[in-house]
């Protein structure tokens, strides 16, 4: 039980990360569906990061958690400058908000595909030192590991990651700045009437900007994760879909913080399924297949979605470019 909730935390985490970045951008009025291409930008910087570091730089090949929290947050940068090009195309040129996110996830992984050709001759791009999902190789990444811990402090601190930790602070800092402070109220204000909000003196545009840049750091920030902990250290341009999968999350969590807690809890389980599900002695003993196990997932998000979107409620003006002279 322990095994398996310590493997769902590992991918609960970037889909909180990422849900959370979604949130932010349309709550914000911006409908980001470049989530996908972020995170393989973000992904992609940060294992360029880490690999640097790590050749170069005697220090980080010592410590690892400084290494780590050093590739984090450059794949947060990234991510947020990568979402300017959604904001400015958005917000200054008014473009259609979602054929914008559609090119930057086409654009996202040629790129990425592109410099790890150029500057390895290979698909992929490896980190150094990997770490695989069922936790296997764990000198990277992992800030605690106490065998002899029990409980629920077996799945917090025994092979823990540092990014647990500091996701579970965004969460909580992120939630707080939403609902308990002023900008987070004219945030979400700009996302569900702008011109109210213009005529009390707001500046929709600014708040936009700023709703889809945590968008991209959060969203970038998660795509490292992802290929830290889940994808055995590698970025390859591609993010298995994670970015879609937290839209989702989004929308079944009702653009809400505990919301998305909860629905990426609850696929990150199953995301955790499809993995050791041959390690589990009820599902390895069932006659099905490996493809089975992979579809739950995302064959769980169509009924989901299928029966609770019709009680979800967006954000009034996401999606609708902003123009002040429009009353």
């Amino acid at each position: 039980m322990i095994f398996i909730l310590q493997k769902t935390l590992i991918f609960t985490i970037p889909l909180l990360i990422v849900a959370l970045a979604g949130m932010f951008a349309e709550r914000s009025g911006i409908i980001n569906i470049a989530l996908d291409g972020i995170m393989i930008f973000g992904a992609f910087i940060g294992a360029v990061v880490t690999l640097l570091l790590r050749q170069n730089v005697p220090f980080f090949v010592d410590h690892n958690q400084i290494t780590f929290v050093v590739a984090m947050l450059a794949a947060a940068v990234a991510g947020a400058l990568f979402s300017l090009l959604l904001s400015v195309s958005a917000i200054k040129f008014k473009a259609d908000q979602t054929i914008a996110g559609t090119a930057l996830n086409l654009l996202a992984p040629a790129v990425a595909l592109f410099f790890i050709k150029v500057f390895t001759s290979k698909d992929q791009l490896e980190m150094g030192t990997a770490v695989d999902s069922l936790g296997q190789r764990h000198d990277f990444g992992y800030v605690i590991q106490n065998k002899e811990a029990t409980g629920i402090f077996a799945v917090l601190f025994d092979k823990a990651y540092i990014s647990t930790f500091i996701a579970l602070a965004l969460f909580i800092i992120l939630s707080i700045f939403l609902y308990k402070t002023k900008t987070g109220l004219r945030l979400r204000a700009c996302g569900e009437h702008p011109q109210a909000a213009d005529s009390v003196g707001i500046n929709v545009y600014k708040m936009r900007y700023l709703g889809t840049t945590i968008s991209g750091a959060l969203g970038g920030f998660g795509g490292y994760l992802y290929i830290a902990t889940v994808a055995n250290g590698t970025a390859s341009g591609a993010v298995a879909g994670m970015g879609f999968l937290a839209m989702a999350i989004m929308i079944f969590g009702n653009w809400s913080p505990l919301g998305v807690a909860f629905g990426s809890l609850m696929f990150g389980f199953l995301k955790c399924l499809s993995v050791v599900y041959n390690q589990i002695p009820f599902t390895k003993g069932l006659p099905l297949p490996m493809y089975f196990y992979n579809i739950i997932p995302y064959l769980v998000v169509l009924i989901v979605l299928g029966f609770s979107s019709g009680k979800s409620r967006a954000p009034k003006a996401e999606g609708i470019p902003y123009d002040k002279g429009t009353r």
